[in-house]
């Protein structure tokens, strides 16, 4: 009996050691394929990870501005100027290292404030001192006119600097699709331009169904002067090219000799305009523009039925981009659709 006991135990420890055997033996497996894939890992991450720094170098594009030069785009860049082009930045989720400013800082773009509050201001012609104390890594100027007389080879050596268009009656449109391709968010500004077509389709339906194709001008009074845009420019080509309201004969004729996008006009020709409905960005509010209170003011059709729809200067009625247009267009919405 005890000899038959003691093999019992001898059999239920050869049993013992072999689960524990087994046991070792998974675990041994495992970890050994936790091992395997680590490295495996470590060994992918090595290879997709560029050395000495050609990482940044490989994310950098060369591109060729208006005037031909090819310009170095450096990676992410982060310290933007690109005066005048601001709309189209923040339309694009870009914001710059300083912001276009005329008298000092005076006058701004203010409907872009609620993106630019914070943004210093750079005087408009981009002396060198000025664009030089932002530390900028690129520099984009908005046409050639900007760099004439040696001027681009001193922006070039403070940032690599591109030259945006060499025709100042480049479209907004272009413009967008430009700065979009030299931060590589093209994607961006074909969401951007699908959510304008979709605001302008909309819009265009309501005045449509609100006055059909009533006439209508846009005028600028500033230091008691009239200014009339241009039938394809600015705000001109929101009202007529995209919303579809008729341009008056006087805007035709003035339009045909426009050398800008607003044109002078006196108010003895101001009262031939034979609109619908008149906007007016009035810059000589709390001055009193004296014009206002001409009897020939007061005989113009859209004056006499009440169709003037009077704006400030802070307003975007004055600039062309993505934002300004799209605020225009809710301008004229709100005005003549009841």
């Amino acid at each position: 009996m005890k000899i038959k006991h003691l093999s019992c135990k001898v059999r239920g420890g050869k049993l013992l050691n072999t689960s524990i055997r087994n046991k070792l033996l998974v675990t041994a497996i495992f970890l050994l394929s936790i091992f395997l894939v680590a490295c495996g890992n470590q060994q992918q991450n090595n290879e997709e990870k560029p050395k000495n720094g050609s990482e940044k170098a490989s994310q950098e594009r060369v591109l060729t501005d208006a005037l031909g030069h090819e310009v170095t785009i450096p990676a992410n860049p982060e310290r933007v100027i690109a005066s005048y082009l601001e709309d189209h930045l923040i339309a694009l989720g870009i914001t710059p290292v300083a912001q276009w400013s005329v008298n000092n800082g005076a006058s701004i773009q203010n409907y872009l404030q609620d993106s630019l509050k914070d943004i210093p201001t750079i005087p408009f012609d981009l002396p060198f001192e000025a664009v030089t104390s932002f530390n900028p890594d690129l520099i984009i100027v908005s046409s050639a006119e900007t760099v004439e007389g040696g001027k681009y080879e001193q922006y070039n050596k403070i940032a690599p600097t591109f030259v945006l268009e060499n025709e100042a009656n480049a479209s907004w449109r272009e413009k967008l699709l430009k700065v979009a391709e030299i931060f590589d968010k093209n994607e961006k500004a074909d969401e951007v331009l699908q959510q304008y077509d979709q605001l302008v389709e909309e819009s265009k339906e309501k005045i449509h169904n609100a006055v059909g194709t009533q006439s209508a001008a846009a005028i600028w009074i500033v230091n008691n002067t009239v200014y009339m845009v241009s039938e394809t420019a600015s705000s001109g080509a929101v009202l007529y090219g995209e919303l579809g309201l008729t341009a008056p004969s006087l805007v035709k004729e003035i339009s045909e000799s426009a050398t800008g996008d607003w044109s002078p006009v006196s108010l003895e020709k101001l009262a031939e305009l034979d609109a619908d409905h008149l906007f007016l960005i009035n810059s000589d509010v709390g001055n009193g523009a004296e014009m206002l209170r001409d009897p020939l003011w007061a005989n113009i059709p859209a004056v006499k039925n009440g169709n003037v729809h009077e704006f400030a200067k802070d307003t975007s009625w004055l600039y062309s981009g993505p934002i300004a247009n799209s605020q225009i267009i809710h301008d004229v919405v709100k005005s003549i659709v009841k």
